[in-house]
């Protein structure tokens, strides 16, 4: 498909999809919004795709939504606006491949909801991050209220979303809101590099740690666990598990099928 606010690019298994609204920072209008859901549906289905890094071209990563497109919504648009977005940051979230957001610069407001939706985030040290959505007399639409005390504890988390004040790259890693940072010409190096080393490693094992989480974090203790067995279980049957253990008694690097 032809995307008019997205480029994507695939190589050794890996998709590159980049937010492309330079002249915007990448401001996520509806349109963006909705090429998003577009490319998520498309790259979780490709079989030569195993894995995903979503960044930004230029200054930004995501600097927010679009505010024009806000201005005059009214309550029920909005909300139907958030849970669309919501949907289709959650299919990047459950995606069982592997995504890695590459932060290169501001991730504000929904570009910061849209970090928090990968399941690694690498970020450059010159990024930016907030949820200054309080400034405008909103709230974050797209899961920030959520993601964030989840990731950084409901402190910090309350800190940032009542003051809509925004952070560094080494404050965003010291309260757990980022991975790893690194020097902005080495991002897309460092985040090339974290998916090869995850995609070097079973398939359905890589989608069974993601659901895993996923599903049992807002769970029980108990709950979890026994997904966690359940999926156990389910690996042992695979071909791919076999491969590995005789990989690692030969010495030798597993040939993984995904079977």
């Amino acid at each position: 498909m032809a995307y008019q606010n997205l480029t994507v690019t695939v190589e050794s298994r890996i998709a590159t999809v980049t937010v492309n609204r330079p002249d915007k920072l990448n401001a996520l209008n509806d349109a963006t919004i909705a090429e998003l859901g577009v490319v998520i549906d498309d790259v979780r289905t490709r079989r030569e795709v195993a894995g995903v890094i979503l960044t930004g071209a230029g200054r930004a990563f995501v600097a927010g939504a679009d505010i024009a497109e806000l201005a005059d919504q009214t309550a029920q648009a909005a909300r139907a606006r958030a849970v669309r977005g919501q949907a289709i940051f959650r299919r990047f979230e459950t995606s069982p491949k592997p995504v890695i957001a590459a932060v290169n610069g501001f991730a504000l407001g929904g570009g910061c909801e849209l970090a928090m939706a990968c399941h690694v985030r690498i970020a450059s040290d010159t990024a930016k991050f907030g949820q200054p959505e309080v400034k405008l007399g909103l709230i974050p639409g797209y899961g920030g209220t959520q993601r964030l005390p989840r990731l950084v504890g409901r402190g910090r988390a309350m800190h940032l979303l009542l003051t809509g004040e925004t952070i560094d790259a080494a404050e965003a890693l010291r309260i757990g809101l980022v991975d790893r940072v690194v020097a902005a010409a080495e991002l897309p190096g460092a985040a090339r590099d974290m998916m090869v080393r995850m995609l070097a490693n079973g398939p359905l094992a890589l989608a069974a740690c993601i659901d895993s989480v996923d599903r049992g974090l807002d769970g029980t203790l108990d709950d979890g666990l026994a997904l966690e067995a359940e999926h156990f279980g389910a690996l042992a049957a695979s071909i791919d598990m076999v491969e590995g253990i005789r990989a690692f008694l030969e010495k030798r690097l597993p040939v993984f099928t995904g079977t």
